[in-house]
């Protein structure tokens, strides 16, 4: 057992607790292992997760477009693209610190990236191209959409595209980061588990990394909450 164990610990690069490599022993070999015995070899054998620590950030903007908190951290949905939440996070990289830029679209239901994209600036074309992607792998689709209060998503130029696709906006109140609280914890799940755990020195390194892992996290990541499926899985179920 303690031989199955390390061989997904070193899979998931020591990322992962005993709840996470009990879930997935169990998933993909039919067992029933109880969290307590992977625990308790785990412990014995000083096989630990990394842990991180959360740095938040804020960014104060004067709004064109502000709208309502209409979410209200419902943080449930009965379908695919009912609710999407969206945001944008900052990476470093080289001696220099030079920043790239990733923006994402969640589904709520799933908890699935629906669509993202990455640049060198945080810009209106990061956040118009993230959404223009989401629209085109889901035709017709019609979320609510849910965001902080960013300078791209309070822009008229925003609220005009969110029309013309019948979207209704929803917008987290001024610093309250938890309104928007999935997306911010696929940001610490992308650092905890990828970021933090190297040094990257060139743009391009750092961005086959940022896929790589996203990749990973839709089709491999297994989640308690998904009934111990993966995003993509859990999605292609209901569809």
């Amino acid at each position: 057992m303690l031989e199955v164990i390390q061989t997904y610990y070193k899979h998931f690069n020591k990322k992962y607790g005993y709840r996470r490599i009990r879930d997935n022993i169990n998933k993909y070999t039919g067992k029933n292992h109880s969290e307590n015995y992977i625990y308790r070899l785990m412990r014995a054998y000083n096989l630990k997760s990394i842990i991180r620590r959360k740095r938040p950030g804020f960014l104060k903007t004067k709004p064109e477009q502000v709208g309502q908190n209409i979410l209200n951290r419902e943080f449930s949905a009965s379908n695919p693209n009912e609710k999407w939440l969206s945001d944008v996070t900052e990476f470093k990289y080289g001696y220099s610190g030079q920043k790239l830029y990733l923006c994402a679209i969640l589904d709520v239901y799933d908890k699935s990236v629906v669509s993202y994209h990455i640049h060198h600036r945080n810009d209106n074309h990061l956040v118009f191209t993230t959404f223009n992607k989401a629209v085109k792998k889901n035709p017709g689709a019609q979320p609510m959409f849910h965001s902080d209060r960013g300078f791209q998503y309070t822009s008229r130029s925003f609220k005009n595209l969110l029309d013309k696709h019948n979207m209704v906006q929803s917008m987290s109140r001024v610093g309250k980061c938890i309104d928007n609280g999935p997306i911010e914890n696929l940001w610490g799940i992308i650092k905890s588990e990828m970021y933090y755990l190297e040094t990257f020195d060139s743009s391009e390194k750092l961005t086959k990394a940022i896929k790589d892992y996203i990749k990973f996290y839709n089709q491999e990541r297994i989640q308690r909450k998904l009934k111990s499926h993966t995003p993509l899985e859990y999605r292609y179920m209901a569809i």
